[in-house]
């Protein structure tokens, strides 16, 4: 039986370093694990150094393959530190996983501005510093890699009372086509997609949906 498609293309990753933000619990954290099953190295961000260490430990048997870093995405700053960081200890970003995101179940009529705010600032504000930061990385070494944003269903269509929590998510789609225009036109082979999934069991679904019993 031949080998899958997918795991052949992952041969060309073996060896190249990927930065995850998010990465301490959910989807951030099964990225990082099956990417370091994979022969990539992984930095894994999350404003939780601890937990986000405890995942990387867990999942890297040789203890020399990943780093921990702690990191707000909110905070430009915070986020050139961590890609510091990452060029010292493995030469630089081949791969951003743009995971990190929150939800609030904050309706556009009874909701509250700092809520709000904390949606954009972490979805769309963060998303953009981390993809800026890792485009500038990858063009000083040849202009290779890949981005990947993790977007959601709900930047396809709008969830009752969730207003705000999918306009950000519809300005991740919105940013992966503007992104994907930008390096066509600059001749650029760093390539950028976009995963949307629906609900995981993840504790961020048990915290937007206020209980585990809807999260499931």
């Amino acid at each position: 039986m031949s080998e899958p498609q997918g795991r052949h293309g992952m041969q060309q990753w073996k060896g190249k370093t990927a930065f995850i933000t998010g990465a301490s619990n959910g989807i951030g954290a099964a990225v990082a694990t099956r990417l370091l099953a994979e022969g990539m190295r992984v930095v894994g961000s999350a404003r939780r150094h601890d937990r986000v260490a405890a995942v990387l430990q867990k999942a890297d048997a040789s203890g020399g393959n990943s780093l921990a870093v702690q990191c707000d995405v909110r905070d430009e700053q915070s986020v050139q530190e961590a890609f510091s960081l990452a060029k010292q200890t493995f030469g630089g970003v081949d791969v951003l996983v743009n995971n990190a995101g929150l939800g609030h179940a904050a309706t556009l009529a009874e909701g509250k501005v700092d809520e709000w705010r904390e949606m954009l600032d972490v979805n769309v504000l963060g998303l953009c510093i981390c993809t800026r930061d890792a485009l500038a990385d990858m063009r000083s070494r040849g202009g290779r890699g890949h981005i990947i944003h993790i977007g959601s269903m709900a930047g396809q269509r709008v969830p009752a009372g969730a207003g705000l929590y999918s306009a950000t998510k519809h300005a991740v789609r919105a940013l992966t086509e503007a992104l994907r225009m930008e390096l066509r036109e600059k001749g650029d082979s760093i390539r950028v997609g976009e995963i949307c999934p629906g609900f995981v069991e993840t504790g961020f679904a048990s915290h937007y949906m206020k209980s585990e019993e809807k999260a499931r």
